[in-house]
């Protein structure tokens, strides 16, 4: 007889862009003893409300989201600190008696919370500092050919273009004098919960691309522009900042620098939220204990209420 786990309830709900896991989540929230916790690398900036269909006010006094508006755009939010404030708004939901709901998109927070993370070294500000000088001289693309000298299996890993992870995967080679690869993998902790993981995964793949197009048009008629100009007013940022470089404000960015047109911009944005998905159903697909409902489904909504409700009377 398989001992029973007293390990309090979570839910991970999951999927790619623009496949409706927030409405699914008030719905939840609306019908269990949930508090809702964000999982969305963007949302943690406060002031980028447009470009990362951030729940709006109404919303928001409605169902409450823990882990959104955490950090200026200026200032990084890692992985790490995603896993410590997570873990810290888990312990007190759950000691309220409520349920955890994670709602996100961000597969890397997911996987950090539920299997740790590697012991690597801390950030480094001046070499970040130089790293950055050097891709100013380089291009990214230059230095991502320099990781592929000293470490191909991290390089093979991260596009030529992800500015921050080629700077973490040089920084922590030129700190540790080991390859990243060597020191990946994580920590395997047991999480102290008992996790049912729901990831949405769509089966035509063409609906889910009309949907991002139309979230992309709704977020330019919705200010994402305004939005921008305005970050960029404060005269501390650049579009190398991660937050400067979530799906949208970089192609808004190159726009409002005059290097693209507004179509252009239009194009480029839906093209790369479609990639994003792409990304993210990739990485969904690895995870093999999730349950998967199709999001199309017209009773999708009710089968994951019974599925929860199935979870919680286990």
């Amino acid at each position: 007889m398989r001992p029973i786990d007293t390990r309090p309830p979570a839910i991970f709900l999951m999927g790619p862009t623009a496949s409706g896991k927030t409405a699914l989540a008030l719905s939840l929230s609306g019908l269990l003893p949930c508090d809702l916790l964000s999982v969305d690398s963007a949302q943690v900036y406060r002031g980028m409300d447009v470009g990362t269909a951030k729940p709006d006010t109404e919303t928001l006094a409605r169902h409450p989201h823990r882990l959104i508006d955490l950090r200026d755009p200026s200032e990084p939010y890692s992985a790490a600190d995603f896993r410590e404030d997570a873990l810290r708004e888990m312990r007190a939901v759950s000691a309220a008696g409520r349920i955890p709901l994670l709602v996100g998109g961000t597969g890397l927070y997911f996987r950090a919370l539920e299997r740790g993370l590697s012991d690597l070294p801390p950030a480094d500000p001046s070499l970040r500092a130089s790293l950055a000088a050097e891709a100013a001289d380089a291009g990214w693309s230059g230095m991502h050919a320099r990781l592929a000298e000293l470490d191909p299996i991290a390089a093979a890993r991260i596009r030529p273009g992800d500015a921050q992870r080629i700077q973490r995967a040089l920084e922590v080679i030129t700190v540790s004098g080991r390859p990243l690869s060597e020191q990946q993998g994580g920590v395997r902790t047991r999480l102290p919960w008992r996790v049912l993981k729901i990831a949405l995964l769509p089966r035509d793949r063409g609906s889910l691309h009309e949907r991002i197009a139309q979230r992309f048009d709704a977020m330019l008629a919705g200010g994402l522009l305004d939005e921008l100009v305005r970050l960029r007013a404060r005269g501390d940022l650049d579009p190398d900042l991660p937050s400067m470089r979530a799906v949208g404000y970089r192609q808004g960015w190159d726009h409002l620098d005059g290097h693209i047109s507004r179509e252009r911009f239009r194009e480029l944005g839906i093209f790369a939220t479609r990639q994003l998905a792409k990304r993210q159903i990739t990485w969904l697909r690895s995870e093999l204990d999730a349950l998967t409902p199709d999001p199309d489904d017209a009773h999708v909504a009710p089968r994951v209420r019974t599925i929860v409700a199935a979870f919680l009377g286990a």
